[in-house]
């Protein structure tokens, strides 16, 4: 488990270094979602984790991303249904996402 939160940690470390590049563009990148058949779904996951990773109030830890045809699908434990709902509410505004599907289970995270 150590390893895949380093996994994702690194991930979003490399997202949030490469992001600022992006953003000297003159033309607005993310105007609306419905580029997402534009981005390969594999990009879409890890923008997904890294923004739930870098919110302080989501503990994304315990939180798994799959994306299929821009549809992101979001499994795991969060601490409460506030932060399912701030979880889903970020993946939707993420660049690529087409819609958002919750699996999300609230309650105590377990601790391995």
């Amino acid at each position: 488990m150590t390893s895949k939160l380093s996994f994702y940690i690194c991930l979003a470390a490399l997202n949030v270094m490469t992001l600022p590049a992006c953003a000297s563009s003159t033309s607005s990148v993310r105007a609306t979602n419905s580029d997402a058949g534009a981005m390969d779904d594999a990009t879409v996951t890890a923008r997904v984790k890294a923004v739930l990773l870098n919110d302080p109030q989501v503990n994304a830890t315990k939180v798994d991303v799959i994306t299929n045809g821009g549809v992101v699908t979001l499994t795991g434990t969060v601490r409460s249904k506030a932060d399912e709902a701030r979880a889903i509410d970020l993946a939707r505004h993420v660049t690529g996402v087409r819609d958002v599907k919750s699996m999300l289970q609230a309650g105590p995270i377990p601790q391995f």
